[in-house]
């Protein structure tokens, strides 16, 4: 049977590992495959996934490390890689929860034009303590609404609670490239909700781990930085375009308006983080 979804796995860090991966083994949905790309890491990622014998996974090993602030070039290998029809990316500390691919798969039913799918995420701690829940979010909304929700509301998001449909993620040359992955996720969902919107579930699927080992909680200060301006500029050409309808003419009157504070407002947080 043809593979429905490819998860893939750039690993660094064997702390959760483990937790990571049998929560995909714990799927409900059972068509999928599981990429694992050590990256060059000195930990033994090689010992933790050699435990496991399921023929769905496939195990891959750079030969050099290509490191953090090149953590998209990571993800687009991982991406050549899949044979799935749709792929999620997702960290080595984060967990799927068991219904998160049959969800998908619903969602995808529903809204089959649909090139990305966005899923309500639990942000749990070290401990797996349940820290806060991501807002809902309408079950089928544009790109405009995705973008508005993102500067203006504050909404939270992680490359891990987006599933794409891997031959648009491609045509568009895999996920959108900025150092450190800052950003890479806001524009990568935005491309491919520019043409038939994002659909959101209604029912948490993914599980996101805030921990001291995670890219957020290293301050990187002058590529974050850089990656903001880059990203800021990218959504000021967005923004050019006419908007289809009323609601999409509002949130990009209001986006252009506020793109300078959003801006601000994000490398401040780099900086206070630092």
């Amino acid at each position: 049977m043809t593979t429905r979804f490819s998860i893939l796995l750039p690993t660094y860090k064997r702390s959760f590992l483990k937790e990571c991966i049998d929560s995909i083994l714990a799927q409900t949905y059972e068509l999928w495959e599981l990429i694992i790309v050590n990256d060059a890491s000195p930990e033994d990622i090689r010992g933790i996934v050699e435990a496991y014998t399921d023929p769905r996974i496939r195990y891959y090993e750079n030969q050099h490390n290509i490191g953090a602030k090149q953590l998209v070039k990571q993800w687009n290998y991982c991406l050549s890689l899949a044979k799935g029809e749709y792929v999620i990316c997702m960290g080595d500390d984060d967990r799927l929860k068991p219904n998160c691919l049959e969800t998908y798969t619903q969602l995808i039913a529903r809204y089959p034009n649909v090139a990305v799918l966005h899923g309500q995420t639990d942000i749990i701690d070290e401990h797996d303590h349940l820290l806060r829940h991501t807002p809902s979010r309408p079950e089928i909304e544009s790109a405009m609404s995705l973008l508005y929700h993102r500067m203006v509301d504050r909404m939270p998001q992680f490359i891990g609670d987006f599933c794409y449909r891997t031959a648009d993620l491609r045509a568009k040359g895999g996920y959108y490239d900025l150092p450190y992955a800052w950003g890479s996720d806001d524009i990568s969902a935005i491309q491919a909700a520019d043409t038939h919107g994002i659909a959101n579930t209604q029912e948490t699927v993914f599980e996101y781990r805030d921990n001291n080992g995670s890219i957020t909680r290293h301050p990187h200060i002058a590529g974050k930085v850089c990656a903001i301006i880059r990203e800021s500029r990218w959504i000021r050409k967005f923004l050019r375009k006419p908007a289809d309808n009323e609601q999409d003419q509002l949130y990009r009157h209001q986006l252009r308006r506020q793109l300078l504070q959003f801006t601000a407002r994000r490398c401040y947080y780099v900086l206070r983080n630092a």
